[in-house]
């Protein structure tokens, strides 16, 4: 049944825009499931700013707030967002998986759908549900782990940004060819489930790297696209329902949807009232609280790492417990409420041993973990001195004070891991600055990084291919004889790499490597977030002057910045898994508590991690 149906539906439609509907910002934000993305992009601890948008009343809450003396307006504000925050979400993986998100839920919706899979109103309903925002796809990506639809994912992207992508512009080469290159070493290779799915469909397919005319492998390329696409819209999304609606019958929280699916289903035609929609809120700006000072993000985002560095366990480094006085409901002498926060979250630093590449959740590890061995090298190599002992038990006004002020180059690692989910703002700054050797080694930081969760993981798809083939890449890109003398890192820190990487193995010095890298790009990075600061302030307050060195105080509380902590470290493990730099979680019932708990209009997948957190 479903072949007639490719080849009418499918194989003569035209190529897919690898791009977002729109650039206008007042028009994108009417989108729910747009907001719930970009709003993980705005929240990557790699920028200054970092908004958050509530879609349902209209509100922006700005972090750092602007000072009390300064009030901006949404226009300026959008105005802002457009020029300096849209460019770069449009190339991250967070846009490519609001692409696929959006055209999974096109196909969810449609009449054909609901005829080929005799899916009812109640059911498309549901299955929207589960599979909107950034979370919701997070899930369906872990759903496919380890099948066959792992691949299929993993090529519809990669194939969307190469699509989206001019050969024949040169800034764009590099990354077209190092795309192509990927593809025709996993995907593309003799035997690969995409090539015998697509010869098998379609019939004599030419192998698209064979083909010498660009027109014709984007063609080739186009069509096994569509072809994947499909297959995961009629084969895996209908599996993925089914394991939603068993797993939804197990959570207690989920009752209330299971409720409404049911109520739905029982009105066979149901559909929405036409012209009952509420209309859109005004759009508003939170009210400062009193910031005084000047506006310098730097110190801010200094300050909260400043809490989540104190706040990490210096033996195991797996686990901070913050003990927190249950204030609204008096209980005997002693007793507390305990919020543990992993490892997880509290950020990945890549240079420390426990990168987010070694375990999941619970410390699971992974096959190809570093035996006790190399651990104890990585350790000597990159462990920070941490306080040690137990964290106090306090109430969120008693966290730790902040003895040490805390220096760009500590939460450097962060922001870095940061940028390659935000569709590196950071490289682009650096060209514009014309720093190339910055810039290359800015790039290798982001190789490795890459490297990490490939060799460490191998259940991940195509793993011994792209260990290989990254390894291979870092050596003849940045450790050859021609291009080692170039980088300012120490000689043995290079050697040692390539000794390690050209045979697709994991080595300690990675982390070494990235630390030094970091020292190199300290300063930079301070330069781009002031940058940031006097463009933002010259859309939302002109005329309003950004001092560099001087830094304000801040008016948050404590709790204040435990908030804003979770709410950036919980975008970038939400980035990272997305991205492919952190490994996906088992699924488990805190997906389907996520479920429960997310709302797309009342701050989605970030609202909803906050909530289960706490």
């Amino acid at each position: 049944k479903l072949l007639p149906w490719l080849t009418t539906h499918i194989i003569f439609s035209s190529p897919p825009v690898a791009s977002i509907a729109s650039t206008d910002m007042g028009l994108l934000l009417q989108d729910d499931v747009f907001v719930d993305f970009f709003n993980i992009f705005l929240s990557l601890p790699i920028f200054g700013q970092t908004p958050l948008y509530i879609s349902g009343t209209g509100r922006w809450c700005l972090w750092p707030e602007l000072p009390s003396h300064l009030d901006a307006s949404p226009a300026a504000l959008l105005a802002w967002l457009e020029k300096h925050r849209l460019p770069h979400f449009c190339k991250s993986s967070l846009c490519l998986h609001l692409v696929l998100c959006q055209k999974l839920l096109a196909f969810i919706r449609s009449g054909e759908a609901a005829e080929l899979l005799n899916w009812q109103s109640a059911d498309q309903w549901l299955l929207e549900r589960c599979i909107s925002g950034s979370q919701g796809m997070q899930h369906f990506c872990a759903f496919l782990r380890g099948t066959a639809g792992e691949e299929l994912i993993d090529f519809w992207l990669i194939t969307e940004r190469l699509l989206g992508l001019d050969e024949s512009d040169g800034s764009q080469r590099e990354l077209f060819l190092s795309l192509e290159h990927r593809l025709t070493a996993t995907h593309l290779r003799e035997g690969s489930s995409i090539l015998t799915f697509c010869t098998t469909t379609v019939g004599s397919l030419p192998k698209a790297r064979h083909i010498q005319s660009v027109t014709t492998r984007r063609e080739i390329l186009s069509k096994m696209q569509e072809q994947v696409l499909f297959m995961i819209q009629s084969y895996w999304l209908p599996k993925f329902f089914v394991h939603c609606k068993m797993g939804m019958e197990e959570e207690e929280l989920c009752r209330p949807l299971l409720q409404e699916y049911q109520e739905r289903l029982s009105q066979a035609a149901w559909q929405q009232p036409p012209g009952l929609s509420e209309p859109l809120p005004t759009m508003h700006i939170k009210r400062s609280q009193g910031v005084p000072g000047p506006y310098c993000s730097q110190k801010a985002k200094a300050e909260v790492w400043a809490l989540v560095k104190e706040g990490r366990d210096s033996q195991e480094l797996k686990m901070a417990t913050f003990q927190v006085k249950a204030e609204k409901q008096p209980g005997p002498a002693g007793s507390r409420e305990e919020l543990c926060l992993d490892k997880d979250a509290v950020g990945s630093i890549p240079q420390h041993p426990q990168h987010p590449a070694l375990g999941g959740r619970g410390g699971a590890a992974f096959p190809g973990r570093p035996q006790s061995s190399a651990v104890q090298d990585l350790e000597n190599l990159s462990k920070e001195k941490m306080p040690s002992g137990p964290l106090p038990s306090a109430s969120l006004a008693w966290l730790p004070s902040l003895k040490k002020p805390v220096k760009t180059l500590d939460f450097l690692p962060w922001a870095l891991s940061a940028e390659a989910c935000a569709g590196r703002p950071f490289r682009d700054f650096l060209q514009h600055q014309n720093r190339p050797m910055e810039t290359h080694l800015l790039d290798l930081w982001h190789d490795l990084e890459e490297f990490l969760p490939v060799v460490l993981d191998s259940n991940r798809e195509n793993s011994f291919f792209l260990r290989h083939l990254i390894g291979e890449k870092i050596c003849k890109t940045y450790l050859e004889d021609s291009s080692i003398e170039k980088l300012p890192l120490e000689t043995r820190t290079l050697v040692s790499l390539w000794n390690h990487l050209i045979c697709g193995e994991f080595s300690p010095w990675i982390f070494r490597a990235q630390k030094e890298i970091c020292k190199v790009l300290c300063g930079l990075y301070e330069e781009f977030l002031a940058a940031d600061d006097r463009m933002f302030l010259q859309f939302v307050a002109p005329g309003t002057d950004v001092p560099v060195a001087e830094v304000p105080g801040r008016a948050a509380g404590r709790g204040g910045h435990f908030h804003l902590s979770q709410r950036m470290n919980q975008s970038l493990q939400l980035g990272q898994a997305l991205h492919g730099t952190r490994s996906l979680e088992e699924i488990s019932s805190k997906h389907w508590q996520l479920l429960a708990a997310r709302d797309l209009q009342k701050g989605g997948s970030i609202q909803a991690e906050m909530e289960l957190l706490l």
